[in-house]
Order: structure tokens, then sequence, then C-alpha cells
């Protein structure tokens, strides 16, 4: 379920909601709700526990664990897929037909891949709200807030040596530093065959009963030997109960339980039938452009399937959104926090007019979100326009001083960032011309063939023989050329490279409907939800989750039965007999044939899927779901149906986090593919 694109706002936390009940609850490691955990559940929830979650916790664009003392990390396989296509090639299609290093030597090397594990959390706070002193809602109040974010995550960075990061928490009423340390050094050690990973496909994604073993394990290694990773999690031998209290770690994105009516009006109206346009186009591209050969198709095989998960969460979230029932739900908790407000005339001030001014921001902003989406936004599945920007940004914002960049070219992101950008991981030209021609297809359609920048991009070729041009003129797959490029800003504004060209036109349109962005909506947004967020504490306590933000969270909940939407009683497991009972032998119901060959070794009642009332959204996928004792009993890898309006409100009726089960994964890994090596690692006997 992690999204691979996502259109990212400043996160308002400013909507009042009721105190978080039932298992509710995206919480922040350092205020975690140890009594509400004893109190329905009836355990002591201590900081020795919380520390070695922590410390065992990864995160890696979505989430993962290290599972031994030698930096064996568990994740899923859609997670770990970018790696596993990368290091897959024509004749070695790990993708199709899975993966396993049956000795250390076998590890395959990830490119661009890192993860990692948070150390610390320091609360800056003040630092950083002492560093404001225009006034707030101001762009010269927001440039102080970046300047001061940027030299207390440089400061950091210098002390430690870790990559450090400022997180914005309630809109800007907190700010947190996590320090991190970073493992850059990553290979695949096992992957199953796709079609076991993500058997169901399409039809079955988001949705439950599932049957899927969808995991990946990769290896840190550091100075060439695997990692030394004493904090990890023991795998539990007890299998799974209903009624078991489960933990789920991880990273989810980005939620929008607590921003302003407003606010999600504006994404209802707005930016969802944005998106879902351009995904639509997208995935209509891939799929012409995979069908075409098996090979288009194992090379497109990673986009595609990213846009096509990103395009049914958009699609049933943005259902969601059309629900009168979940707008009334948030009309009423914004009003519950507005009478509180009204009734305590210090509130009132400090409060003021916050509601009307994010209302007022939103409508102000509106024009500007379809300039800002295809303009900023890009070519979202081109690697190598990706590059090219990059290049561009680069050898421009670095010679400002570190509070004045751009923020993803602020000195603690640059080792990360050039990391990824002189990666060695293949690009195929043809897919390349293919997204590109997609892209200027839909640039053409949303902003007109008269727009200047639509007329310089095309300069008279269609958007097939645009896309061409740029393409083939391009040097950029060459690691040395980008680097030529990003160590001199004349070479770039000099260059012909096609790519860059192409960068070099996008840029000022790009950066000029950001500036507005920063200076008229997020500035303005920040500091009105601000204020609210404040007002919500004073009113109903500081005791509150935030909003997701992409960094470490930790949920609770309990393993559970429940009854679908069509009132249908579901049971909490799932196993491989229904499983066989599943398959058709026909795509995506189809199974490789080493798990159809070992039917009759396996125990067909061990469990393979599972259900919890889990709090977890996008970007939790791959994290490990732990019991009471710190035990691995499974990894989080999708929701059911009944859960996609958890984005906006969570409930847990029939609202169900997915998971695959330790006894499937062990029955899988002994019976099926033999992998002794990674089984014995994990504590359990090989067959």
């Amino acid at each position: 379920m992690t999204r691979r694109f996502r259109v990212l706002s400043v996160s308002a936390l400013a909507l009042a909601c009721l105190s978080a009940r039932a298992d509710e609850g995206m919480w922040l490691y350092n205020k975690f709700p140890k009594d509400q955990v004893k109190q329905k559940f009836g355990f002591q929830v201590t900081d020795e526990f919380l520390n070695h979650l922590r410390l065992s916790s990864l995160r890696m664009g979505a989430s993962g664990s290290f599972v031994s003392p030698h930096g064996l990390i568990f994740t899923n396989h859609h997670v770990a897929s970018g790696c596993i296509q990368k290091v897959s090639s024509a004749d070695r299609n790990y993708m199709a037909n899975g993966f396993y290093a049956a000795t250390e030597a076998q590890e395959l090397k990830c490119p661009d891949t890192e993860v990692n594990v948070l150390l610390n959390i320091k609360d800056v706070t003040a630092e950083v709200q002492g560093a404001m002193k225009a006034q707030a809602g101001t762009p010269e109040a927001d440039q102080q807030r970046r300047g001061a974010i940027a030299k207390i995550e440089k400061d950091c960075n210098a002390s430690t040596g870790d990559q450090c990061e400022v997180v914005t928490l309630y809109s800007g009423a907190m700010y947190n530093l996590y320090q991190y340390r970073k493992y850059s050094d990553i290979r695949l050690v096992f992957a199953p065959e796709e079609s076991f990973a993500f058997f169901g496909g399409d039809p079955d994604n988001f949705r439950y009963p599932r049957y899927d073993l969808d995991i990946t394990f990769l290896r840190a290694y550091e100075n060439g030997k695997p990692a030394n990773t004493p904090n990890y999690l023991k795998w539990s031998h007890d299998g799974i109960k209903e009624g078991e209290l489960a933990f789920v770690s991880g990273n989810p994105a980005t939620t929008d339980r607590f921003i302003t009516y407003s606010h999600m009006e504006f994404l209802r109206d707005v930016r969802y039938p944005l998106t879902l346009r351009y995904l639509n186009s997208a995935i209509k591209a891939l799929n012409a452009y995979g069908a075409r050969s098996p090979e288009n198709h194992r090379v497109a095989r990673d986009k595609l399937f990213g846009a096509s998960n990103s395009q049914k969460a958009y699609d049933d979230e943005y259902r969601g959104l059309q629900d009168p029932k979940l707008f009334a739900t948030k009309r009423a908790a914004e009003q519950k926090l507005r009478t509180a407000i009204e009734k305590d005339a210090k509130l009132r001030q400090q409060t003021g007019d916050s509601f009307e001014r994010i209302a007022a921001a939103y409508k102000k902003w509106t024009p500007n979100e379809k300039p800002y989406f295809v303009f900023e936004g890009g070519p979202r599945y081109s690697d190598l326009f990706r590059i090219a920007r990059t290049i561009v940004r680069l050898t421009e914002e670095k010679p400002k001083p570190n509070g004045l960049r751009l923020r993803e070219f602020q000195d603690a992101s640059l080792p990360s960032l050039e990391s990824r950008l002189y990666s060695p991981a293949p690009i195929s030209d043809s897919l390349e011309v293919a997204v590109l021609a997609n892209y200027f297809q839909f640039l053409q359609q949303e902003m007109g063939a008269a727009n200047p920048t639509v007329k310089a991009v095309l300069a008279g070729l269609t958007p097939e023989k645009a896309a061409e041009k740029y393409v083939s003129s391009s040097k950029l797959k060459d690691v040395a050329e980008r680097k030529r490029l990003a160590a001199s800003a004349a070479a770039v504004k000099s260059s012909k490279d096609g790519m860059i060209q192409l960068a070099l036109l996008l840029d000022p349109p790009a950066r000029q409907v950001r500036k507005i962005r920063e200076d008229e909506l997020d500035a303005v947004e920040r500091a009105a939800a601000t204020r609210i967020a404040q007002a919500r504490f004073a009113a109903f306590g500081a005791n509150e989750y935030p909003d997701a933000t992409g960094t470490l969270r930790l949920s609770f909940g309990a393993v559970k039965s429940y009854r679908d939407s069509a009132g249908k009683q579901i049971r909490y497991y799932t196993d491989f007999a229904g499983m066989y009972g599943h398959a058709t032998g026909q795509d995506p119901f189809r199974l490789p044939d080493r798990v159809l060959k070992a039917k009759g070794a396996l125990n067909l009642s061990t469990p393979l899927n599972f259900v919890s009332t889990c709090d977890i959204i996008g970007g939790n996928s791959g994290s490990p779901t732990v019991n009471q004792k710190g035990e691995v009993i499974g990894i989080l890898f999708d929701s059911n149906l009944e859960a996609m309006p958890n984005r906006f409100v969570y409930s847990e009726t029939a609202a169900r986090a997915v998971h695959v089960a330790v006894p499937g994964i062990v029955e899988a890994l002994q019976k099926i593919y033999h992998a002794d090596r990674v089984v014995t690692e994990l504590g359990f006997p090989g067959k």
C-alpha cells in the first residue's frame, strides 16, 4: 500500500476532532499513550520496550526492520521492488522468478538504496519559533523559520556525523529534531515471485481476505561486511491469536485528520480530481508500453505498480470525500472546537480569524494548483527528468546560503540527494519516451496549447516527437556526465543536453508557482493552523497524536475479526488452503509453479495473512508487527476497503490493517523456497 506518488501539502493540523478513541492513533514515540494501552489491554508499555522497537525500526522510502544482529532487514516485496527491478535484467528477471542468495557472496547490491534508524528525538520548538521575529503568516516569518530549521539540521549533522531532520508537528505547534543513522550499502537476500507477493493483483489490492507473501529480506553492510545491528526484533514462535495486542512501528506518509473543513473541500473539489486525471493517463501509457513486449513489461513493471497502487488508493479516498457523512463528521468536529474557543476569551483572542484565513488562502490558491501540479510536479515517472532537474537546481541552489536554499538542497539533505543523483541504476530510453510523451499530452490538455511554456516545450512537435527529441539528445544515463554538469552552473546553462534543456524550460514557471505557494498558502496556513492546534490543546488536552509526516510512529490495536461493508463475517486470518482455493491459474490469480508443486508439503491450515485494528496509512508498508513481548508476529502490507476513509476519519468497526503472518512466512521459507540460511538466521530450524 505504499504510495510511489504523492502530492504533498502543508499539513494543517487544525481541525478539532474527538479525543483519540478505541485503537486510533499514529503516535509519536516520545508521546506514546502508555496509560491508554494499559487501561484497554492491561499491558504496561515501558521506555525500554519503546526504545528497542524504535532502534530496530527502519525508514526506507516506506518501512522495515532489523531482524538479526547481522543487518538482516525485513520489509515488503513492494517496498523493495525498486531494488529487485534494478538488479534484474532481461535474462535474470527476479521480479518474475524470485531471488534467493544461498551464500553471503551471492547477495546483490541495490543501487541508490538507503535505510535510516531513528537514534534520538529532541524538542527544538523554542529554537524554531524563537527565530521567527516577523509577523506570523508572512513570507518573512516563514523564511526565518526555514533558516532556523536549516541551521539546526546542519549543526546536528556537523556535530554527530548523522543525518538530521527537523520534523514539523501539529502544524508548527511543535518541532522535533530527528537524528538518524544511515546505511547506504543495502543488498538483496531473498524475494519471492511477484505473482506470489502480489497474488490477486489489482482486484485484491486494498481488499480482504488476502493471500500474499508480500515480503523481502535485504541486508545492511558496513565497510564491505554485514552490519553489526544489536537492536533487532526476534520472531515469535507462538503464532497469532484473536484479540492479541499488536503494535505497528513504521513511517506513515500523510494523513488529513486534523485539516480544516475548507481544506478538505479543496481536496475534494480540486486536488483529487487533478491527481486522478494524471494517474489514469500515466497508467494507460505504461500499460500500452508494457504490452509491446515481455521486456517492456519487465522494465515498466515497477512504475506501473506504483501508479496503479496510488490510483486505487486515491480513487477509494476520493469516493470517501464524496460521502456527505464524512463531511458531516468533520464539520461537527470543527464546530466542537470553535464552540470551545468562543466560550474562552483567551482562546478566542489567541485564535482570532485563523479558520477564515485558511479558507481564504485556499480560495486564493486554487487557480495555481494546476500549474503547480504540472510544472513543479513535472513528469513524475521520468528518471532522466528527475536527474536533469536535480542537476539544474543543485547548481543554482548550492552557492546560496544554506538557509536560503530550497529545502531539498540544504546541506543536511545533500548526501542522500547526491547518492540518488549518481546512482548507476539502469534507465530505459524507450520507457523514458513513453512517460515523457504522456506528460506532454497531459501538459497540453491541462494548460492549453497556447500556454507559453507548453509552446516552448513542444516547439511545434507532437508530444511523441518532442519526447523522442529530448531523450535521444541526452547523455544523462552516463554518471560521469551528471557529475561534470553538476559541478558547474556555466556548464548547465550552456548544455545542449535535451533533458537539461527541458528542465531549464520548466524551471522558471515551476519556481514561480512554488514561491506563490510557499508565501501565500503554506506560510498563512502554517501560522493559522499553529494557533488552532494550540487552542485545541488548551480545550481538549495535549495528549493528541499529530497527522502523519512520513516519520516514525507507533500504532497499537488488536488482532480482530470483523463484519465487512456487506455484513459478512470475516475471519481474522487466511491460510494456505484458502490461497490454493483462490487460485484460478490465470493472472492475477496464478500461483508460481514452485508454490503449486509444494502444496503437498505444506500445512495448509497455517495462517498466511491476518488483520488488526492498528491505525495505519500508506508509508506503513513494511512495518514490523510485534506482540507485547516485542517479537515479530507479522508485517504490514495493506488495508481493507473499509479502511480507506481512515485518511480522514479513523474507525475500528470494520477498518483493518492487513499483515503477512510469521507462521505463513516461515512455512513458505522452509517448504517452498528452502531458504535455510534466512530461516536459521531468524531463529527457526531449516528444512
